[in-house]
């Protein structure tokens, strides 16, 4: 028996018990063996335990108080020196059979009446807890629990009464028969509580979803209520599985539910007809919930499916509109820009589709829309940096040093802008490299923009020798650069004499071209300067220098030397 139990609750047991049994007489004749001394000795003392717990029964009823309790607790002791002889006696065999199967049938006359006061106790504490305030149901409920305690402990000692009797060959079959069917009935009634309560948590969980703030409180403490009351009835039924394998009782049903209520995983479940329970169990759940679920599911994920296909097409033909939109000359968008607002209109209407299919299905956006909104700070501060590039896509496409398909030279990289995304560029070289850029860089750093006007000017500079004659230079660079088709009348070309260096005199030659045929006027005009300066006879000079020596008189050259 356990401890924690009620003493009171054990003193009424002892009360019924001893009222009407009276401690066996010893034998008066004297031992003649060892053996036998011992058996007196301990007949001796279970005759001596019995009249203390006379005399204790006795005393009780005249104290109070703190002395009551005192007596209550050496009670409940003797009652378990008590029993612990027996089983000594019982396992020995040292002692009188007739005495010990005598000292048994007390044991069960005791467990049987405690069985009976106990149920009828518990049942008066459960009425008074279902009618009970508030502030006086844990009260009752931890005496509940304590009586449904020793209401098992008299559980246990009436099967472990009936084993005794059986391994001493004066069990009736009746009173086995008898303790089967008690077992049974009280599994199966723990059972059918187990049930119940869970259906009571299951709907306390359900009102709390939908119940306004000033009933929570007492929605939350009907289910703590509740939830004591499952530890209770399920510790309860854990005692009698115990007891019903110990009879041959099948118990697989009961270990099914003990499983799915606590969760806990014991070895026997791995026994086959456990798991076949729960399979089975489970397999008729799915299929009942499928039956009764199926139809309003299926017609909820038709619908999810149908917002999706609208929401794609919306999205669609909003991308076409912003796109009409933006193309505007009046509006003067970047490329970039317009590819950004065509681009977010489309993701802004497919993620609100998203939204609001999910919403259809039965899904609470409001969790949802706040995990995205403290997501959103974590993620700022783990990915500064990727925000900087960000902040830094967004004031290019504000400001637009460069648009798509411009020559740059940004970030320390030089080529055509190929893409750009809010957090990086995408250049290709002339070589055809592809190098990304991430924005922050591009916009910390100088900004080249060789593309971005329509008319450029093409600067060269070409050399003659200090021979050559300056007009007939001028006219044949005139007539090379007037006679490109390439060349822009205006601006007018410029070909000036620039400067006169060591080795050559120097003319630019500055053209004006659109920016497309830089290159091409470029490469032709020089190419034809040397031809054409060929043909004329204008020579293109490389550095020189004249080196003269002045030797005294009367010398003369060091003489060779063979290398």
């Amino acid at each position: 028996m356990n401890l924690r139990v009620p003493l009171s609750v054990a003193a009424t047991l002892f009360v019924i018990l001893f009222a009407f049994t009276q401690p066996a007489l010893a034998s008066t004749e004297a031992p003649a063996t060892a053996s036998e001394t011992r058996a007196a000795n301990a007949q001796d003392q279970i005759n001596t335990l019995h009249k203390e717990l006379t005399t204790l029964v006795t005393l009780q009823k005249q104290v109070s108080g703190d002395d009551k309790l005192a007596l209550q607790l050496q009670m409940f002791q003797k009652n378990e020196q008590l029993r612990d002889l027996i089983a000594n006696g019982v396992k020995s065999g040292s002692i009188d059979t007739p005495f010990l199967i005598e000292q048994i049938r007390q044991q069960q006359t005791y467990a049987n009446d405690g069985v009976k006061y106990l149920t009828q106790r518990a049942a008066e504490l459960s009425e008074k807890l279902n009618n009970a305030k508030n502030e006086d149901k844990f009260a009752l409920l931890a005496e509940y629990e304590e009586s449904r305690k020793y209401l098992d402990s008299m559980y246990e000692e009436t099967s472990q009464n009936i084993q005794w009797l059986k391994k001493l060959d004066a069990l009736k079959p009746q009173e086995e028969q008898n303790l089967t069917k008690v077992i049974t009935q009280r599994a199966e009634q723990l059972a059918a509580n187990v049930e119940y309560l869970r259906q009571q948590l299951s709907a306390d969980d359900a009102q709390l979803k939908v119940a306004p703030e000033a009933e929570k409180a007492s929605i939350q403490l009907s289910k703590l209520m509740s939830q004591r009351r499952m530890d209770i009835t399920t510790s309860s039924l854990k005692v009698m599985i115990e007891l019903a394998d110990n009879v041959g009782i099948p118990t697989a049903e009961y270990k099914r539910l003990f499983f799915e209520v606590t969760g806990n995983v014991t070895q026997d479940l791995l026994s086959s007809d456990v798991l076949l329970s729960i399979v089975k169990t489970w397999s008729s759940k799915l299929w009942d919930w499928f039956v009764e679920n199926a139809p309003q599911h299926i017609f909820q994920l038709i619908v999810f499916l149908i917002i999706l296909l609208i929401a794609r097409q919306i999205a669609k033909l909003t991308r076409k509109v912003v796109k009409r939109a933006v193309v505007s000359k009046n509006l003067k968008f970047s490329q970039l820009m317009q590819e950004f607002f065509i681009s977010m209109s489309g993701k802004a209407v497919w993620f609100i589709g998203i939204l609001i299919a999910l919403s259809q299905i039965g899904l609470n956006l409001t969790p949802i829309l706040t995990g995205f909104g403290i997501a959103g700070v974590i993620v700022g501060f783990a990915l500064q940096d990727t925000l900087s590039n960000f902040a830094a896509g967004m004031m290019l496409l504000i400001y637009r040093p460069f648009d798509v398909g411009d020559f740059v030279a940004a970030g320390g990289v030089e080529g055509k802008v190929s893409h750009m995304s809010l957090v990086n560029t995408t250049i290709k070289t002339f070589d055809n490299q592809i190098i990304i850029v991430p924005n922050s860089k591009i916009w910390g750093d100088v900004i080249k923009n060789v593309t971005h006007e329509r008319v450029r000017r093409v600067d060269m500079v070409f050399g003659v020798s200090y021979s050559d004659s300056i007009p007939h230079v001028e006219e044949v660079l005139n007539d090379i650069v007037n006679n490109h088709p390439s060349v822009l009348r205006a601006p007018e070309p410029m070909i000036k004499l620039h400067v006169l260096n060591s080795s050559s005199v120097d003319f630019i030659v500055r053209p004006w071209v659109k920016t497309d045929d830089y290159w091409d006027v470029y490469w032709d005009i020089t190419r034809e300067v040397k031809v054409r300066f060929d043909k004329e006879g204008i020579s293109i000079p490389f550095p020189q220098q004249d080196v003269h020596l002045h030797m005294q008189s009367g010398q003369s050259l060091p003489p060779a030397k063979d290398v």
